[in-house]
């Protein structure tokens, strides 16, 4: 069993939220002195000049982020016209922080059912979105919010103003369950 491999896997997955020491001996079924060395290995394996991303030790959680000394790059992608449409997915979480703030991560996974991590770091770098504070939930996940750019671009001058979800009603036409649409019909026998 590669650990290295799963360790990376976990941050990746983890994404903004980060993960706790606590929480990661308790996910790899190791100890404490066992996860500070696989941490401190592959720390030193992202520090090399070809790599692009780091672990950082942030609020308590250890998280993958981008090298500092690369920002100009990644400047121009969230500045890039071409970079800057919105998919529908991005748009779907929006929407739901947009009507739900302040949200977790979680919270937005669950309503939509798949992850959101990806999206979220993307709106975030987009500064349609925003970090506001921390969930009281176990492991305190951060909140987010809209921010003043969203309301720019939507031409809003509060988050009241949104239009109003309407509830979509749908009809299943109830059916009886146990009748059949087909008629039986009687066969040469009369039976």
């Amino acid at each position: 069993m590669n650990k290295l491999g799963i360790l990376e896997g976990i941050l990746f997955v983890v994404g903004d939220e980060g993960i706790s020491l606590n929480s990661l001996c308790e996910i790899m079924n190791i100890n404490l002195e066992e996860a500070k060395e696989l941490l401190l290995k592959l720390k030193s394996n992202y520090e090399s000049a070809d790599r692009g991303i780091r672990i950082s030790y942030l609020g308590d959680a250890f998280k993958l982020t981008t090298k500092e000394e690369h920002k100009e790059y990644y400047q121009k992608l969230v500045e890039n016209p071409e970079t800057n449409t919105l998919s529908p997915s991005a748009l779907e979480v929006l929407a739901i922080i947009a009507y739900n703030q302040p949200i977790t991560r979680i919270e937005i996974d669950e309503m939509r059912g798949v992850s959101s991590t990806y999206i979220i770091r993307r709106l975030v770098a987009k500064g349609l979105i925003k970090e506001a504070g921390k969930s009281k939930l176990p492991g305190r996940p951060n909140l987010y919010r809209t921010t003043r750019e969203f309301l720019d671009c939507l031409g809003l001058a509060s988050i009241n103003e949104l239009p109003e979800l309407q509830e979509e009603k749908i009809d299943d036409g109830e059916k009886e369950l146990f009748s059949s649409m087909y008629k039986e019909e009687n066969n040469e026998m009369g039976v």
